[in-house]
Formats: C-alpha cells, structure tokens, sequence
C-alpha cells in the first residue's frame, strides 16, 4: 500500500481543511461504511468538487479506525471516480462527481432598492467613530479580567453599568444605580423581557393594557400584541401625550411614553403633564416605562431631562444606542425601580444570550474615556446641520409646507394639506424616494382627535450618507404638493 492516497503536501487544491464530518452507518463492514459516507457526502452536495480531504491517518484516528482501512476506502473511492489523488496535492473529490441535486431557487425581489432614503430611524451609518471605537476595544480587552469571556451576569458587565449610571445621571438626570441596571440588547429586547416572557415581570398590580402614545412605532405595537397585551391609544397634542385621558381608563396600570420627544411629532411632554403622569402612576400604584430613544440631540432648545428622576419607583427607563451610535451594536439598557430587577433577571435568564460582553467592555470604556460625550456632540453638530439643510430646501421650495418636531432628534414631520399623503407617497415611491406618512405610525384604536394634524410625512434626516443628501432633499422636494387654491 503506498501513500498516495492521503500525501498532503501543500498544493493548489480548493477548498481546503483538514476536519470532516462523517456519520458511518451501524452495518457492513468499516471499509464499506466509510466509503458509504464519503459517497452521500459528495453526493448530497456536502463535499463540493475540489474540496481537499483530511490525510487518511487523520481520518483513521478520528473516527477510530485503522489506517489501511481509511486508506483503502480512499484508493477505491479514486478507482470509482469519486476521490482524484495526485503526489502533492492531496486527495480532493473528483470534478466529475455524482452531481448533485439541483438547489431550490431561492426567492429574491426584483425591485430595486431607494435610489433615495429619507426614512426615519437610522442615524448616519458612515459617521460611526470607527477608530475611537476601535482605540476602546483595543483599551477594554486590554484591562479585562479573563472572567469577562464567561458566561456573565444577566445584569451585564458592571463596567458598563457603572459608565452607565455615572453617564445617564450626569446628561439625562436619570437617578441610577448599577444595580439597578440591566443591559439588553436594545428597545424591543426590553419590551420583551417586561412582558413576553413565561412568567409575567409585571406583579399582578401592574398588569392589564398598557396605555401608548397614538401614534408611535407600528412594531413595537406588533411586539405587545403578540404579547398579548392589549393598547389604549392617548391622543397626542403639541404639549405631547395627553395624560389626563388616563382616567378613562381604570383597567389602565402601565404606560409607555416617549416624553423627551416624541415620536414621531417631535415635541417634548409638558413638564405639567409630566408631573401628573408622576402623581397617575403613584395614585394607581403602576408604572411609567420611559422611552428615551434620541434624547440626546437636541438643537434649539434646552435639554429636557429623563422623566425617571421624578420618581425611580415608578418609571422605567429604557435607553440604546442605536441612535447615537448604531443599531448594529444591540446594546440598549433598562433602569428599573428596585421591585421589578429580580423579575427582569429571572426573565432573562442565567446566561447573558444576547449582548455580546466585549461589546459592552468597549462601550463602557468609550463612556468612561469621553469617547461618547465627544461623539454625541459632533454627531449633534453633524445632525443639526442636516436639520438646517432640510429646512432651507423646504423654504425655497416648498415654502407653504411646515417642518414640526425639528428642536430634538434625527426627524422632521413635514404638515400636508389635508388628503395629500397617499397621493405624495405615491409620487415619492414613482421617483424611488423612500420615506414614510404619519398614518403610517397611528394607532388603529385611535380616534379621530388623536391629534390635529392627519397628514403629513416623517421624514429622517439622518439616514442619507453626505454625498446621498442633496439629491435626497431635491426628490423631496420635488414630491411635495403646490400649495392649496
């Protein structure tokens, strides 16, 4: 016997490798069984033509069998066509193998994608601080203790719960403790784990529909009805959310609000409306869950702090940073009041399975360092020039439309004339501007006073890279209607 079949000099051969997995049938022969295997393997298209086998000593010893028995299998195998061997190269299934079953088409979409993006929602995925980014993860894997590649705290990393609470305290008034920290993997996770879980997060005297904003984010709707959790719609006004029409509601424990700026009309909750939602949750004995989304870039207006430093008991503040930094990261935080952090753990579960730790070892040290503060400020330069941007097209072209929402965040909402949304999406769809109308974002219990204005798009001005940007506004602009007789 020579060894031809399994020579593994280094050679041309594609693709290479040197483990393969085998199931060996019960019955026949070893020599048969593995020649069985190796066959259905090239057969069902596992092993593609050209792929280079392990040496036949190799496979012998991981599968437990004797040498000349691999190597046997192997030189058979080349007489039949299926296996070419060659000095050098190797043994590589043949190019003329058994071929294999044509693979099911898979489905794909004909139609292109936007020519222009003005949706909401997405900051400037090219403005991610790549190399400060990378300088944290460099600093933070530097200084990790080796208990940092386990399993983990269902918490999260305390460095990052530290940076966190020191971090929200300072530039959202947030009053946190570490401990009252758990890290998820953005917004939606959060909502998941308060009330999609086994066993309910909320005690019983929380529990109920949960009261929403009129108009918000159809998924995260989507994610509390397949919850099984029922939505109260609150009409929205330019003070934000009106929180009196609580007292409709006596079933009512629980309420989600975006109060630093709404979405998507964009205008901050009315610090009289703050406080009575404050004195609803504390008469009713339920919660506020506070989402905190974009809270950090505001332009012509004073910071509007977090509605959690009126009562830490009584709301539940909920932060990511897929808005000031990117939604690829995952990482998003819950700040909850002492009662409910046992239950949020035991939702969670054991093992942290879903915000990778190294991850959270970098932004931790890219809050600790300043990384993050100097960020959020360029980006908020960087956002309100595009803001002004926008605003400037519409004033020389469009001077009859309103741009509202536009003190805070990454969107505008652009007033139409009433029974000119479908009409403009249509026009904007025609010439591949993708961007979104506000009937989009209302919810389907709403009234008709949900909110004074009907009609209107939601336009993100955040999304289009700089080059992207002026052709994006002049489709808009374009798109836009003459102004009413």
């Amino acid at each position: 016997m020579t060894d031809m079949p399994g020579a593994q000099l280094p050679g041309p051969a594609r693709p290479t490798g040197s483990d393969l997995h085998l199931d060996l049938p019960a019955t026949g022969g070893r020599r048969a069984a593995l020649m069985t295997a190796l066959r259905e393997a090239i057969r069902s298209g596992r092993l593609a033509p050209g792929t280079r086998l392990p040496p036949y000593r190799a496979l012998a010893a991981d599968l437990g069998l004797a040498r000349n028995t691999a190597a046997e299998a192997y030189t058979e195998l080349v007489a039949e066509g299926w296996l070419t061997a060659r000095q050098g190269s190797g043994t590589t299934v043949a190019e003329r193998a058994a071929p294999v079953p044509p693979a099911r088409a898979r489905r794909s979409s004909t139609r292109p994608g936007p020519v222009h993006d003005l949706r909401q929602g997405q900051p400037d995925a090219a403005a991610f601080p790549r190399t400060a980014w990378l300088a944290a993860a460099r600093r933070a894997l530097t200084a990790a203790p080796s208990e940092a590649f386990g399993p983990g705290d269902p918490r999260g990393r305390r460095e990052l719960r530290t940076a966190l609470a020191d971090y929200l305290a300072r530039a959202r008034g947030v009053r946190a403790d570490p401990e009252r920290i758990v890290v998820c993997s953005g917004f939606a996770h959060a909502l998941r784990l308060l009330f999609d879980g086994a066993a309910p997060v909320l005690p019983p005297a929380e529990q109920g529909p949960l009261a929403v904003e009129a108009y918000g984010l159809g998924f995260h709707r989507g994610l509390l009805a397949a919850a099984g959790v029922a939505g109260r719609p609150l009409s929205i006004d330019e003070q934000g959310a009106r929180v009196e029409e609580l007292a409709r509601h006596p079933d009512v424990r629980t309420v989600l609000l975006t109060p630093a700026h709404q979405f998507p009309t964009g205008g901050p909750l009315h610090a009289a409306r703050r406080a009575a939602v404050i004195d609803w949750a504390r008469g009713r004995g339920g919660l506020v869950l506070e989402d905190d989304y974009d809270g950090e870039f505001r332009y012509d207006r004073q910071p509007v702090g977090a509605l959690q430093g009126l009562d830490p008991e009584r709301v539940v503040y909920l932060g990511s940073a897929s808005k000031s930094l990117s939604p690829a990261l995952r990482l998003g935080w819950m700040v909850l009041p002492d009662h409910l952090v046992d239950r949020v753990l035991a939702a969670k579960g054991e093992r942290e399975g879903w915000a990778s730790a190294l991850d959270q070892l970098t932004l931790a040290e890219f809050l600790a360092s300043g990384g993050y503060d100097r960020h959020v400020r360029r980006m908020r330069r960087h956002y309100r020039e595009r803001r002004d941007r926008l605003v400037a097209a519409l004033a020389a072209h469009a001077p009859h439309v309103e741009a509202t929402g536009i003190a805070a965040g990454l969107h505008a909402v652009l007033r139409l004339e009433p029974g000119t949304e479908r009409s403009v999406l249509k026009a904007a769809a025609y010439r591949g501007l993708a961007v979104e109308g506000l009937a989009d974002y209302r919810h389907p219990a709403a009234g008709p006073a949900a909110m004074p204005v009907v009609d209107g798009l939601v336009v993100g001005y955040a999304t289009p890279p700089d080059h992207a940007y002026p052709a994006a506004l002049a489709a808009l602009c374009a798109v836009l209607p003459p102004p009413a007789p």
